[in-house]
Parts: structure tokens; C-alpha cells; sequence
């Protein structure tokens, strides 16, 4: 049976590429069928890396079964994943996040977790000297992935060997890394065409924050006032959204790429609450800008509290 490999819902540049990577090595190096899949539609920077390196948007399902076997990449929280997930055969998990818990196997399982920016960073180390033999695409793919989780280097969580990892294979392919960041942040940025309800699901996750469920949302973008300027209709969609979501709130944390910095929208009294307790900042009106806030993972999930 064909291994399934899978990233997290609301799929951006991580999700989709190491599927993809993790697929290719599993059945064109270790002889095991695997084939890449998205659990939703890829955000406008993972549509355009697709595009770019030519490589097939995987299928979209919703649901795992009991008959399934599957690989999760760049993620191991439940919520992330499909309903079934603890019913299906998983081989494995693949990921550079805090650990969550909740995933059950049925039996022992191979894990590889590690303090990277990217997810592709670990694969690449998985993979070694059998990178040599991957195709132009999933190299292209490899490296689309680390300067999206690391914002082409300026996000925190970017280590030395993450730098390290994108500088070799952009030499190998012969690609500037400024001008395919620019092009990728371009296309995430472009988001002309959504709903203020699909902004606020396209690059989320839900976190339980003192007994209150908050589905924290980030854009990054390098025309920060374009998302600022709908901020009336943004605020105005969250209570919607979070009640079909089951959530308490919805956190959106605008990221300006460019000047290293984010902005909360700030539409109510938990909201504003909650700023002040984790970032030590004073609210004055319906957003405030926090300095030096570029990472969910590392700088605003850690100091979420009230």
C-alpha cells in the first residue's frame, strides 16, 4: 500500500514542499511507495513554489482510515491533522515544533524532532548524500521551504545550519536566495482574493491559553498595510470564525517581513488582555505593534498567558 505523507491543515510552504521531498526520497531512494498529500488548499507563497519548480499540487483529503499508512511532516499536534488520525497506521513523524501530544500509534514509530527552522532542513540531514540524486524540483522545493519558515534568515528561529543547508542548495542550483525570497514573498503577500474569514484560517494554529481556546493566526507579508487597511472587517469576521472553530478567540498577528515586526489586531478586552500580559506592551486602540515579532513558534506562542 502507498505510504501517505502529509503536513498540517491550513498547508504554507513547509507543509506542502516536505510532503513532497519525504514522498520522493521514500519511493525513488528507499524503494517504498509514498505519495504526497495536502489536508486543504496551499497558501499563495506554497501555490507559487509549486508553479515555480514545476512539481503537481498533491491531492487534498480530509480523513485518514484504519487501512492507511502515513508519514506526518511539520507537525505533530492532533488538532492539525485529520479526525481519524489516531486510527491509521502512522509510520512516523517528521517535525521542528514543541511537542504537543495526543498522537497514538499502535506500534513503535520512528520520530525525528529537532530545534530547526524548517522541517525540509531535517529532511535534508535524513536524506545525506542521497540528496545528489533528487531532481532539480525537489532540491528547488527543499529550498523554497527554508526561506519561508525563515524569512529568508530573519526569523529567530533560523539557525547557522538552516543558513547553511539553503546557501548549498541555491549554489547547486544556481539561484540568487534574494531573488526567489522576493518572488515568494511577493506571492504571499497577494492576497487580494480572500475572504477576511480565509485570512484568518490560512496560516493558523489553535493553542489553548489559560483554559481559553485561541486559534492564533499569522500573515506574513512585505505590504503589511494592505492587510491593516481591512483591519475593521478582519476583527469584525473573528467571532464568526472562532465560533465555527470552537474557539474562544482568534489571535491574527500581521508579520511585516520587511521592518521585522508584528501587529495584533486588538478587538476586544481578552485581546487586549492578553497583549499586555505576554508582550509587556500597553494598548492604546485596535492594534499594537510589537518590535522583533516575527516567529509564532518561538516568540508569540511561548509568551501567550493572562
Amino acid at each position: 500500500m502507498t505510504i501517505k505523507v502529509f503536513g498540517h491543515k491550513s498547508p504554507d510552504t513547509d507543509s506542502t514542499g516536505s510532503p513532497i521531498i519525504w514522498a520522493w526520497y521514500l519511493t525513488e531512494i528507499k524503494g517504498t511507495p509514498a505519495e504526497a498529500f495536502l489536508l486543504g488548499e496551499p497558501n499563495t507563497e506554497a501555490a507559487f513554489v509549486l508553479t515555480h519548480w514545476n512539481l503537481a499540487k498533491p491531492v487534498i483529503i480530509t480523513d485518514v482510515t484504519a487501512a492507511d499508512k502515513v508519514v506526518i511532516v511539520d507537525t505533530n499536534n492532533p488538532a492539525e491533522l485529520p479526525p481519524s488520525i489516531n486510527d491509521a497506521k502512522i509510520l512516523g513523524i517528521i517535525d521542528h515544533h514543541m511537542l504537543v501530544g495526543g498522537i497514538k500509534t499502535k506500534t513503535p514509530i520512528d520520530i525525528t524532532m529537532r530545534p530547526l527552522a524548517c522541517t525540509a532542513t531535517i529532511l535534508h540531514d535524513l536524506i545525506g548524500s542521497d540528496l545528489a540524486r533528487a531532481p532539480k524540483a525537489i532540491k528547488g522545493a527543499m529550498l523554497s521551504c527554508i526561506l519561508s519558515d525563515t524569512l529568508e534568515f530573519r526569523s529567530p528561529t533560523t539557525t547557522p545550519h538552516d543558513r547553511a543547508v539553503a546557501e548549498a542548495l541555491a549554489k547547486d542550483l544556481g539561484v540568487s536566495i534574494p531573488d526567489l525570497a522576493t518572488k515568494q514573498f511577493e506571492a504571499k503577500s497577494d492576497v487580494s482574493a480572500f475572504s477576511d474569514a480565509a485570512l484568518l484560517r490560512m496560516d493558523s494554529k489553535e493553542y489553548t491559553v489559560a483554559g481559553k481556546d485561541l486559534r492564533v493566526s499569522v500573515l506574513e507579508t512585505t505590504a503589511p498595510k494592505i492587510l491593516i487597511d481591512r483591519k475593521a472587517s478582519l476583527m469584525a469576521a473573528m467571532p464568526a470564525v472562532a465560533k465555527e472553530d470552537g474557539a474562544d478567540q482568534v489571535l491574527l498577528f500581521i508579520i511585516d517581513i520587511l521592518n521585522e515586526e508584528a501587529t495584533l489586531l486588538v478587538p476586544n478586552d481578552l485581546t487586549r488582555q492578553l497583549a499586555e500580559a505576554s508582550f509587556g506592551c500597553k494598548v492604546t486602540g485596535d492594534t499594537v505593534v510589537l518590535p522583533g515579532i516575527m516567529s509564532r513558534k518561538k516568540q508569540i506562542i511561548p509568551a501567550l498567558k493572562l
